[in-house]
């Protein structure tokens, strides 16, 4: 199965924006550490970059989801197969 963003453009737009935040937010966090803040301040950010990042990696998840059921449906097969496949991505990612 070849799934990829182009179909769900709209998503896509809505990661890379999400993406170039969480990039910011990373500068911010190098300039922390640079001006020596405190430990808790920069651990506060670092749990908003990781939920962040969680946020995109569940919307790629879902995408990918779909497409591969919309994809075994299609071509009618057993959409455990397809299940499967998720569930072993979703563990790498976990």
């Amino acid at each position: 199965m070849s799934e990829d963003l182009s179909k769900h453009q709209e998503l896509q737009k809505e990661m890379l924006s999400r993406l170039k935040k969480i990039e910011g937010q990373i500068r911010g966090v190098q300039k922390m550490i640079t001006d020596n803040r405190d430990c808790s301040e920069v651990v506060i950010q670092l749990a908003a970059i990781k939920a962040a990042v969680n946020r995109v990696g569940f919307s790629v998840l879902a995408c990918h989801l779909a497409d591969s059921i919309e994809e075994s449906i299609g071509q009618g097969e057993d959409i455990n197969k397809s299940m499967d496949e998720f569930m072993n991505i979703l563990k790498k990612f976990s």
